[in-house]
């Protein structure tokens, strides 16, 4: 169903040698796991969720949001995606954790969603640590700024827990470490937050060893994503 719905391929199952290699290496240090479940079936976060994983992230709220009503309740949804302020609604009654929030306009929107379903929903701030123009975030000034105006606007629905970002796609990991240093320095500068999302299936060793507790993995997981192409 999902695989057809979204025009994704599977090339291989659930790795579960994997899943409990990772879980163990990131307990030992405190760090939690995010399952990207994108575009893979609901019979797949089932095999995860009955080893016990409870944290899983969703890039497109359409899918999310079908994918909430029939799983169970007790999973943590985090929207990892680059979220557009006409779809927070959508998400706000149940997600646990947005990810990636870019501007003060969607972090206000956010706060007005969430008032509406009586949350208060944590959200971490997007940091552009990339040399990529393709990538979303704040740089260090726009980062202080926005918390500052948040503070000033008094948004009491909201709860800015961490940051997040990613780094170059990218085989020199020299450089994406550095890239990972400068997140890990400003989240230290800010000093009061509690999440430090950073690293990816290709790079998460890096990020944690940099400082990161919160890393998003999904292809070593649930394997890697093959597009089909239209006919």
């Amino acid at each position: 169903m999902w695989l057809l719905h979204f025009n994704y391929a599977v090339i291989m199952a659930i790795n579960i040698n994997a899943y409990q290699v990772i879980k163990n290496e990131l307990g030992l240090k405190n760090v939690t796991l995010v399952a990207v479940s994108k575009t893979k079936p609901v019979d797949d976060i089932m095999e995860l969720y009955h080893l016990g994983q409870r944290d899983f992230g969703e890039n497109y709220v359409q899918e999310l949001v079908e994918k909430a009503e029939i799983l169970p309740n007790d999973i943590n949804w985090h929207f990892i995606g680059h979220l557009q302020t006409n779809k927070v609604k959508l998400i706000a009654p149940f997600v646990q954790l947005i990810h990636g929030v870019d501007s003060l306009k969607l972090l206000k929107e956010i706060n007005k969603q969430a008032e509406k379903s009586n949350r208060v929903i944590d959200c971490l701030l997007q940091m552009h640590i990339a040399q990529e123009d393709t990538k979303f975030g704040f740089d260090m000034h726009e980062l202080i700024e926005t918390i500052k105006q948040s503070e000033e606007l008094n948004l009491k629905n909201v709860r800015i827990s961490g940051l997040m970002g990613m780094a170059s796609f990218t085989t020199d990991m020299a450089k994406v470490k550095s890239e990972f240093q400068l997140l890990n320095s400003m989240f230290d500068k800010l000093g009061n937050l509690k999440i430090l999302s950073m690293g990816m299936s290709s790079d998460y060793k890096i990020a944690i060893e940099v400082g990161s507790n919160m890393v998003r993995i999904g292809s070593l997981l649930f394997g890697v994503r093959e597009t089909k192409k239209n006919s």
